[in-house]
């Protein structure tokens, strides 16, 4: 196969290399599937039970037929990226950049997507590339019949405890929700706010009655300034135990301001898409901690990337997702635990999902998330399950 002009050189084998991982085939299907429960954040609702949520499955088929699959959870509320944009930077320029290399070859294959769709300010496209990344791990891990944290080098811990969220829209309800999930043995509830200070102290207040001395993280999604930031930091003192991007994601010096006034650590997300937002983000002092996603990352080569800078740089690393099925989830759960993360890690999927095209949900007993052992980076989907929470058919790029 001879590369396309413009498109990415396709490297011969040499003597002795793995025959049968090059990429020939790259299917998109685009699904809703159904929440239980609203999940709101300051901006609005990024999933809701009449509507449901966009999921984008991907899988990258080699050459001998090997199969890899990755999972794409955008939301329009909490990134620019949307269902159908997804799709079409995957459909129209990422699969088509990445068939004909090596499934090995995943640091390349990012050289090629970010040639493909460029980065802006940040990260292009992260969340559609983050589902061809982990499609690529999960091919490459299926193929040496390794569990992910093999290939990362990681130990094999079989459980990850998990933070359990509140989106209420008042005191009474989140420390209703708050107090439930800490009788059900969780050890960290993360607080959805940005409802104004004074409001957001009522509900803070109310959080902190109820869960005793579980750890608290609030998150206001943005809905900050920095005097508002300030004054919000230093009313939740001993309410809370970190306060996530309370500001703009590009108001880095806001950010310095607020994490040198305020007493309680402050972590930012959407500040850090890409390990380079996070140098920046370190070298202004704009934070004490760093909200990781895989998503958001461009995938689980990056995201490992960002992860190993934040801890070089001493700062908290939170692990997190956007509500990601069991495929996401347990890409996620399995970078975290490999490289360390102990605090209770904000992967939600499990609930606030009606249902998802796997066999077997993920295991959640006691606050905790059971990790088995498996090839991959996930499960596969179930072929008739999938097809059921399809929007539509198949999409189809081939080399």
């Amino acid at each position: 196969m001879s590369p396309r002009p413009g498109g990415p050189k396709i490297r011969r084998r040499e003597a002795g290399e793995m025959e049968g991982l090059r990429i020939v085939r790259v299917e998109i299907h685009p699904c809703r599937l159904p929440f239980t429960t609203p999940f709101l954040i300051s901006r609005g609702a990024v999933g809701l039970p009449e509507e449901g949520a966009p999921h984008i499955y991907v899988k990258v088929v080699a050459e001998d037929g090997t199969e890899g699959w990755g999972e794409a959870r955008p939301s329009h509320r909490w990134s620019y990226e949307t269902e159908w944009s997804v799709v079409s930077a995957i459909r129209d320029h990422l699969a088509k950049a990445v068939i004909g290399l090596d499934a090995f070859e995943i640091t390349e294959a990012h050289k090629v997507m970010d040639r493909e769709v460029a980065p802006g300010v940040s990260r292009g496209q992260p969340i559609a590339k983050s589902a061809l990344d982990m499609a690529l791990h999960d091919l490459v891990c299926r193929k040496l019949g390794v569990d992910l944290r093999r290939l990362l080098g990681g130990r094999m811990e079989f459980e990850i405890p998990l933070a359990y969220m509140v989106s209420a829209e008042d005191a009474t309800g989140a420390a209703l929700a708050a107090g439930q999930a800490v009788e059900r043995g969780y050890r960290c509830v993360k607080v959805k706010i940005g409802k104004g200070v004074k409001k957001d102290i009522e509900i803070l207040k109310a959080v902190r009655g109820a869960v005793k001395d579980a750890l608290v993280w609030a998150d206001p999604n943005q809905a900050y300034t920095a005097a508002e930031a300030v004054e919000l930091a230093r009313k939740a003192e001993g309410l809370i135990d970190v306060l996530e991007q309370p500001l703009p994601a590009n108001d880095l010096a806001g950010l310095a301001e607020v994490t040198a006034k305020s007493p309680i650590p402050i972590a930012v997300d959407e500040s850090a898409f890409s390990p380079r937002d996070l140098v920046n983000v370190i070298r202004h002092g704009a934070a004490n901690a760093f909200v990781a996603k895989v998503s958001k990352a461009g995938g689980l080569l990056p995201a490992r990337r960002a992860i190993e800078i934040a801890m070089e740089a001493n700062l908290l690393v939170l692990g997190s997702g956007l509500t990601e099925s069991a495929l996401g989830f347990m890409a996620s759960a399995k970078l975290y635990s490999a490289l360390g993360i102990k605090i209770p890690v904000d992967l939600n999927g499990p609930q606030f999902l009606g249902d998802e095209p796997f066999p077997e949900p993920v295991e959640v007993e006691r606050g905790v998330a059971k990790i088995p052992e498996s090839e991959g980076v996930g499960p596969s989907p179930d072929p008739e399950k999938l097809a059921s929470l399809r929007t539509g058919e198949p999409i189809v790029v081939e080399g």
